[in-house]
């Protein structure tokens, strides 16, 4: 079971953080810790900044930034359902068998012929 773990990124002049990072996945068996950000672009800059500021005071700690292709790119080669983030196009859903891709200038030639 993973327990969050929050990490210092700044402090003040007195030494005591200001501001701390908390990843939100570790995985144990790749001693890895994984970020994920699915958000808008706004916030995806601020946290691209925490991260940037993790890696800059614990550069032994091994971290990855997944943005939403990264989440969409896996939940659909697994086979994954997944909540359709907000204001997105692209949704991947569960199939049975391979994944099936359609281009919809095929299907349109197909619905007219």
């Amino acid at each position: 079971m993973y327990e969050p773990r929050s990490f210092p990124i700044q402090w003040d002049d007195d030494g005591r953080p200001t501001k701390s990072f908390t990843p939100d996945f570790y995985l144990p068996d790749e001693d890895v810790f994984v970020e994920i950000t699915t958000m808008k672009q706004s916030l995806v800059t601020k946290k691209k900044r925490k991260v940037r500021l993790f890696r800059a005071r614990y550069p032994d700690v091994d971290i990855r930034l997944l943005y939403r292709r990264d989440y969409l790119h896996l939940a659909f080669k697994y086979g994954l359902d997944a909540a359709p983030p907000s204001g997105s196009a692209l949704v991947p859903t569960r199939h049975n068998g391979p994944p099936l891709v359609t281009r919809l200038t095929n299907r349109a030639r197909s619905a007219s012929g």
